[in-house]
């Protein structure tokens, strides 16, 4: 694995492609070399592994991806920033370049389609942290392929995602990535390897792709209610689900008849006892005439 870059590259770079980091699209550029060695590794691509990377920037990772699998899409909204990299690629990756296609895209917005050739298998990246939790939902969502991944985050993030029933930060992410995948906490990484440096530590998330917990019920019904739990999450079931029931009674007699305690609360279950009320929906009171 050569050609990677550091410190100094990394700022030449930004100077010639006349690039300003920028909270708006979460750009925080990894400058160090060890640490783009380590995603990689704990990554644990295989030589057939195509690979999706979501918010490439400058390129770091791209270059330590690139001789680590069978091809490599990378997703870039930034248009600057998506011109340049197969250019970099070229110039620091050898023949590997060739294993690179580019997309100048939003990834909250890319489809299977755009990304069928080949489909990618492992997700590997450094997402921005404002998008962070949508953009794995909707990729694991889109793109049936992803059979497992390693991201790295805000450690905040990081935490809430590999968070189980009963913990302070379980909550929302960490239900709807437990839908698609078994996860857990894969090491921090300090601020001073980004460029500029965050005020916040990341995190690295792994993740495998399993079955969903049942096959009975729509993801988007079982989502809905997780949402609801959440959304008044001191408040128990019963009250939280009340609005997506119909009313307090017809909640308690949904979470009755999946076996949940009415008066239990939303941090407290599983992503299978999600899924079991969501199946237990009562039917929409008739409406009068």
């Amino acid at each position: 694995m050569t050609g990677l870059l550091g410190p100094a590259e990394i700022r030449e770079l930004a100077a010639r492609l006349d690039v300003n980091p920028t909270k708006k699209l979460g750009q925080n550029f990894v400058h160090d070399p060890n640490t783009v060695r380590r995603i990689v590794t704990a990554a644990g691509l295989t030589p057939d592994d195509v690979a999706l990377e979501v918010g490439p920037g400058l390129g770091s990772l791209t270059l330590a991806l690139l001789p680590a699998a069978a091809h490599l899409h990378a997703v870039e909204i930034d248009p600057v920033l998506a011109g340049a990299l197969p250019q970099t690629a070229a110039v620091h990756a050898g023949p590997d370049a060739a294993r690179l296609t580019v997309h100048r895209a939003d990834a909250l917005r890319i489809t299977a389609a755009e990304l069928a050739d080949p489909p990618p298998t492992a997700l590997v990246a450094n997402l921005p942290y404002n998008v962070a939790v949508p953009v794995v939902l909707h990729l694991l969502a889109e793109l049936p392929s992803l059979r497992h991944g390693l991201v790295m985050v805000q450690k905040e993030v990081a935490d809430r995602l590999v968070a189980g029933p009963g913990s302070k930060v379980y909550g929302i992410p960490s239900v709807k990535l437990a839908w698609y995948a078994r996860s857990r906490a894969a090491g921090r990484v300090p601020p001073n390897v980004f460029w500029p440096v965050p005020n916040v530590d990341s995190g690295l998330v792994a993740f495998t792709r399993r079955e969903p917990p049942r096959h009975d019920v729509p993801r988007r019904a079982v989502f809905a209610v997780v949402d609801a739990a959440f959304a008044q999450r001191r408040k128990t079931l019963r009250a939280a689900l009340a609005g997506w029931a119909g009313g307090p009674d017809r909640a308690a007699a949904a979470l009755t008849a999946a076996g949940v305690d009415p008066g239990a609360r939303g941090e407290s279950l599983t992503v299978e006892q999600f899924a079991a009320i969501a199946a237990s929906a009562p039917t929409p009171a008739p409406v009068a005439q």
